[in-house]
């Protein structure tokens, strides 16, 4: 299953669960609600899985990723009325240290939901969007 598939899949998910619940419960909620949907729609995922930050080869740290799913996407829940950069630079951060071109941002906090593709720019699958960036082209 190529990666766009699988984040399809995700965020068809984490619809049916946000339209299912609304919003206004705790993360861990719709985190349980999104495993069972996902097991019913067949995806391959680890949940809370252990993921340790290294720093120069040290291990520094250790995080949860809500989901990693199929070995390829990590997504990251979250469950506040608005999503803020704290939240983004935490996903794109996961991304960078795990290696991973891209993850999941998901907002079930929201009236409606809010998911967010995040890109890690230093992965070489990325020069593309990398070159694109606005945030690229500002520190130029």
């Amino acid at each position: 299953m190529k990666n766009e598939d699988i984040t399809h899949k995700i965020i068809g998910c984490a619809m049916k669960v946000h339209s299912t619940l609304g919003n206004g419960f705790q993360e861990r909620i719709y985190q349980r609600a999104l495993a069972i949907e996902m097991n019913k729609q067949g995806l391959f995922f680890d949940r809370e899985m252990n993921m340790y930050i290294y720093y120069e080869g040290e291990n520094v740290g250790l995080r949860r990723v809500d989901f990693f799913v199929e070995n390829k996407i990590m997504v990251e829940l979250k469950a506040v009325i608005q999503l803020q950069d704290a939240h983004l630079a935490q996903a794109m951060n996961y991304c960078q240290c795990y290696n991973l071109p891209f993850g999941l941002l998901i907002n079930f906090g929201a009236r409606s939901l809010e998911y967010k593709r995040v890109y890690n720019l230093n992965h070489p699958e990325n020069e593309a969007y990398k070159k694109n960036h606005p945030l690229k082209q500002r520190n130029e």
